[in-house]
């Protein structure tokens, strides 16, 4: 699968277009993340801000010079963060929009 994705052209361009489009849900709809209590929203703000900055990072074609840094914004990971971040969304907004 992580072949697959590397190997894929249009995978840079998938992951711009959902971080863009996650970035925008979240300005347009905050109380998604503000109405969770404190120890909940803070982990899920910090996966906010590394999903989408890594999903930015690949769809810019951006690639860090340290290993490290490196590591933390490839390409299965930051799919895999991305991925998580939606889902996260997804039932955020189920639960208050639906009273679920």
């Amino acid at each position: 699968m992580t072949r697959l994705l590397y190997r894929l052209p249009w995978s840079p361009m998938l992951a711009m277009v959902l971080s863009a489009t996650m970035a925008v849900g979240l300005l347009w709809w905050p109380d998604l993340l503000t109405q969770l209590s404190m120890p909940m929203r803070f982990p899920l703000i910090l996966l906010g801000v590394w999903a989408l900055g890594a999903g930015f990072t690949q769809g810019m074609g951006l690639e860090p010079r340290a290993s490290w840094l490196r590591w933390l914004v490839s390409e299965p990971l930051s799919w895999g963060l991305l991925v998580s971040f939606a889902l996260v969304l997804v039932w955020r907004a189920l639960v208050l929009f639906h009273g679920a």
